[in-house]
């Protein structure tokens, strides 16, 4: 699974890469985030793909009564995406999840006690797109609209099962010819199996 990315590019790269202008409220800088502190990142989304918005992490879909599921929705698995009830209904939401890096931890004994942190990135340390489903929810005692997001993950590659030796798992790393195809609403599996280069640096 995938809980931690990093995006340390200024505005500037982000909109000479992703062809889109950061929104007037969106301040992007560069941080490392952690999932479960539900942070707003990057991300261009089907609806607008000439705007780069934050959108918070922890997808909250449109029928939750509170926030609280969205710890259980920073990622989606792209074997179950269309069927289960949290991420179904929003299946035709995509986004682009704008990044540089990604952290795994590596487990060094049988019970993961012992664990080698790594930094994921491309190997020219270039910007990517994580792929994304999003909603937005409205919080029905203030009324504010939340915009919110999940990253799908798939089987790990060779290289991702040595590192995420515990779970195997990868998030889906779009190549930049895919990545109009995933707004576009092509399948959600002819994704499932992201054939590009990465490299990973102990840290």
């Amino acid at each position: 699974m995938c809980f931690h990315s990093k995006q340390s590019k200024d505005a500037q790269t982000l909109e000479k890469r992703f062809k889109a202008k950061a929104a007037e409220d969106a301040q992007l800088s560069a941080d490392r985030f952690n999932g479960f502190t539900f942070p707003k990142t990057p991300v261009i989304t089907n609806k607008n793909p000439q705007l780069i918005q934050l959108f918070n992490w922890g997808l909250i879909p449109v029928w939750a009564k509170d926030t609280s599921i969205r710890a259980s929705t920073l990622n989606a698995r792209i074997e179950t995406v269309c069927e289960l009830p949290s991420f179904k209904n929003n299946i035709g939401n995509r986004c682009l999840i704008l990044a540089d890096g990604f952290y795994e931890w590596q487990w060094l004994d049988p019970k993961g006690k012992k664990k080698q942190q790594y930094l994921i990135s491309l190997p020219n340390d270039e910007p990517f797109a994580f792929a994304g489903i999003y909603s937005q929810w409205t919080d029905k005692s203030s009324g504010e609209i939340i915009n919110t997001y999940s990253m799908l993950t798939t089987e790990a590659n060779a290289l991702m099962a040595e590192i995420h030796n515990h779970k195997k798992r990868m998030p889906v790393i779009l190549t930049p010819d895919n990545e109009n195809r995933w707004l576009q609403g092509n399948d959600v599996h002819e994704f499932a199996k992201p054939e590009i280069e990465l490299k990973a640096t102990v840290i």
